[in-house]
């Protein structure tokens, strides 16, 4: 019996990761999948590359393919030892026939029965996983605050990236509390799977359209609140806007421009809610008549004031 030479096949490093794995394994599927394949012996290497990746694809069938096979090339004779079992229990392997599989590996897994999981993680399930793909939703920072629903269309691919049918209508549910990059799994919606493997997922990233009075920083909100300069001084009670409707809040007597006031948990929901920040700015009035003026003359000499003072000036 011949070793087969699982990483060679792959054309992959005997220390490659399971993710340049499962990347090597989706090329060589695309190229010789004997129903798009147009290159020789399509169908015999498409079943050589499903068997390599059978094994090292999964993390515990690679290490048993390791200890046995780190000293032969592809091609030389082998036999496993005497004492050799792949000892997961009897019965149940993954439901792929028997005839996709060489003498090699029969005699390697077979004869121990592994546990009856495929790719996809289902037990007596068939073929291998689809790709999962990535798309992007926008949404307005109401809808991630209050939570909402979105209707989207996708395009359906089969397991090599052909486009298999017209767009697929899809209702999706915005949670409350949804941050800005995060990431909304769509069970099943990727790629359709190869022999009846389960398709893939489809991952939506939330982008938050910036907002015209709001700025979003994790879950905190910062707003810009315009004050007068009697409210500052003196202090006072306004209201202020919040995405769950306006509240009353103090301005404490002193107040400067740039002074921060927090609301506290009024920023988007969460495990931890955020807080809402108000910026103070404060606003002069343009005198428009001779006595506004005069009111503005009268204040600079009865309250001589001069904000450079620290500037040296």
């Amino acid at each position: 019996m011949e070793y087969k030479d699982y990483y060679k096949i792959l054309g992959v490093a005997r220390e490659a990761g399971q993710d340049d794995i499962k990347r090597a394994y989706r090329k060589l599927a695309h190229k010789y999948h004997p129903d798009v394949s147009k290159e020789p012996d399509a169908e015999r290497k498409f079943k050589e590359m499903k068997e390599a990746y059978e094994v090292l694809g999964d993390p515990e069938k690679r290490k048993a393919y390791d200890q046995l096979g780190s000293g032969y090339r592809q091609g030389q004779s082998f036999e496993p030892p005497p004492e050799w079992e792949f000892g997961f229990g009897r019965g149940g392997f993954s439901d792929i026939g028997a005839e996709e599989f060489s003498d090699f590996f029969e005699s390697l897994f077979r004869g121990g029965s592994f546990g009856g999981r495929d790719r996809s993680g289902a037990t007596g399930g068939k073929g291998y996983p689809g790709e999962d793909q990535h798309a992007r939703i926008e949404i307005d920072l109401e809808d991630a605050f209050h939570g909402a629903r979105r209707r989207i269309q996708v395009q359906p691919a089969d397991a090599v990236g052909r486009n298999t049918a017209g767009p697929k209508t899809l209702d999706v549910r915005i949670p409350a509390g949804v941050r800005d990059g995060q990431q909304i799994r769509l069970a099943g919606q990727g790629r359709q799977g190869l022999a009846r493997g389960r398709p893939g997922d489809l991952y939506l990233e939330v982008r938050i359209r910036p907002h015209p009075h709001y700025r979003l920083e994790g879950r905190d909100l910062y707003l810009d609140l315009p004050v007068t300069p009697w409210e500052a001084a003196l202090g006072a009670s306004v209201r202020v806007p919040t995405l769950a409707g306006p509240v009353t809040m103090k301005i404490p007597p002193g107040a400067q421009s740039g002074q921060k006031l927090r609301l506290k948990g009024r920023g988007l929901p969460g495990n931890r809610a955020g807080d809402q920040y108000v910026v103070l700015q404060v606003r002069a009035p343009q005198p428009e008549t001779a006595e506004q003026r005069q009111l503005y003359q009268e204040m600079a000499r009865k309250m001589p004031f001069n904000p450079r003072k620290h500037l040296g000036v």
